[in-house]
């Protein structure tokens, strides 16, 4: 049997799916998800709940249906499990910040056709030489912190840290990773190494947390600064993707070369595919190369691994960490 004939349909979803962004975005910025877990009776009731026309919950209502983000509830609604817990202003695991982040990059990826063209020299900071300021980097971490504490909790969950005494952290923003290590092994001193603008904001957050005694936050480019010395064990979260191989062979290295003999290193990142077919957010964070006119390219768990055995650690492991998202990589330095 002859293959059926291709219709647009796939493309026509795929040149709509900016506006299933847009409706997420607009539900998270007006709280409509707040309005649908207290007052979910009714279309009337979140209209009165938010101020907004009954015409106009309607309307979103029809659309989160149909994403899947608000379910029927008898003859109200409710929302989905993940909206719930994630959505809602107000409980401790609320991310709406950072579901919304990539609201600021909007005009940029609208711009996507045009930069292709682009033909200047690539930096290798990206986004961060476009006018990144100390204000960015509060905004950035204030909507990163609460994934990253639970994503660091995650992480001290199976990587065990016992008897471990400094730990680098390249680029680790909010401090979260050396703030839940700090937590959980008392005897652990934690550097977070960031660019000036964030380091500002680290130290807020490691002061908020009570443990500045033992985890600081110092100046440095981790792609091209020289690392403290006497380091047991190196950390580099949710970065990887915003630098070249060239860049992250450098870094490792680096990172070989500090650590103490025993000493480990791990990065949590986003790795595509070793076919290159996605995963979907792996493969978008590799554009910002062209929005931003970086050296970011998409790297793969083979890639990676080579990048740590180019250096010289051994027992090199690559897990997944976050399902379609992050894929974490370990290797030991010899004793």
């Amino acid at each position: 049997m002859a293959d059926p004939r291709p219709t647009t349909v796939r493309l026509q979803k795929m040149s709509w799916a900016f506006t299933e962004s847009a409706v997420l975005f607009a539900a998270v910025q007006s709280g409509f998800f707040t309005a649908v877990s207290k007052h979910g009776e009714s279309s009337q009731a979140i209209a009165e709940a938010m101020g907004i026309s009954h015409a106009n919950v309607q309307r979103m209502i029809v659309a989160l249906l149909t994403l899947e983000l608000i379910e029927r509830n008898g003859e109200g609604f409710c929302n989905a499990t993940d909206v719930e817990r994630f959505l809602v202003e107000g409980e401790r695991s609320y991310a709406g910040r950072w579901i919304t982040w990539f609201h600021h990059q909007w005009a940029n990826w609208g711009e996507l056709g045009e930069r292709l063209q682009n033909t200047a020299p690539e930096q290798t900071l990206g986004f961060y030489n476009e006018g990144f300021t100390e204000a960015h980097a509060r905004r950035y971490h204030a909507a990163t912190a609460s994934v990253g504490l639970g994503a660091a909790r995650k992480f001290l969950a199976e990587v065990d840290l016992s008897g471990r005494r400094k730990l680098l952290d390249l680029g680790g923003g909010s401090g979260a990773y050396s703030i839940e290590a700090a937590k959980k092994y008392p005897d652990l001193e934690a550097i977070v190494l960031d660019l000036p603008e964030v380091v500002v904001v680290s130290r807020e957050f490691i002061s908020e947390h009570g443990v500045a005694d033992r985890v600081s936050a110092e100046k440095c480019d981790f792609t091209a600064d020289p690392f403290p010395k006497g380091a047991d064990v190196i950390l580099m979260n949710s970065n990887l993707p915003q630098y070249s191989g060239e860049v992250i062979q450098q870094v490792v290295q680096k990172a070989y070369d500090a650590l103490l003999p025993g000493g480990e290193m791990h990065i949590c990142g986003e790795m595509i595919n070793e076919d290159w077919h996605g995963p979907l957010i792996p493969a978008m964070c590799a554009i910002h190369g062209v929005l931003f006119n970086s050296t970011a390219l998409p790297h793969r768990p083979s890639e990676c691994i080579g990048y740590f055995e180019t250096a010289g650690f051994r027992d090199v492991k690559v897990r997944e960490f976050i399902p379609d998202i992050l894929q974490h990589i370990s290797g030991r330095k010899p004793s």
